[in-house]
Order: C-alpha cells, then sequence, then structure tokens
C-alpha cells in the first residue's frame, strides 16, 4: 500500500524556475564552466553558499556578564605574540 503523504528525501529534487537577463545567464556560463559545473551545479552551489551564509550571519550568542567582560577585554588587548609577528613580517602581495 503506497504512502498517503510523501515528502522529498536528500535523492529527490524540485524544479525552480529563475528568469534572468541574458547576459546574467552568460556570465553564469562562463562562471560554471570554469569551474567545470553545468549551469544548473553551480547555481545551486552559489545559492546554497549564500543560504548558509545569511543563517550564519544572524547567529546569535548569549554570555553571561562576567565572560562577555572577558571577551571584550581580550578584544581590547593589542595583537601580539610570535604568530602576529611573522604575519606582520611576511611580504605584502599588493606591495610586490
Amino acid at each position: 500500500m503506497p504512502p498517503k503523504h510523501q515528502t522529498p528525501t536528500d535523492t529527490q529534487t524540485q524544479a525552480v524556475n529563475l528568469r534572468v537577463r541574458s547576459d546574467i545567464r552568460s556570465l553564469i556560463d562562463r562562471a560554471a564552466k570554469a569551474q567545470g559545473k553545468t549551469r544548473s551545479d553551480f547555481m545551486i552551489d552559489a545559492a546554497r553558499r549564500a543560504a548558509e551564509e545569511s543563517l550564519l550571519d544572524q547567529t546569535l550568542v548569549r554570555v553571561d556578564q562576567k565572560t562577555y567582560d572577558h571577551f571584550l577585554e581580550v578584544l581590547d588587548q593589542p595583537p601580539s605574540g610570535e604568530g602576529f609577528e611573522r604575519l606582520m613580517a611576511a611580504a605584502k602581495p599588493w606591495q610586490e
């Protein structure tokens, strides 16, 4: 007996239709080709990344006052240490 209600699984796909100007479509096609992807794969990857970034940008972290005060104290300290010194001594690509 077939299920009364089917829900999409990770392997099922659904169509998404977009209308886009021809110059943007050409740009997308060039970028997809440069990455060895189909237009659909390129657009899906780009949309997924944008969606994830958008949701991550909305993440709220709650901490107690003591932890928050410590966080601000650490941020207010000037950077230092071997790693920082090495980074500052490294060649800058824009100065070559």
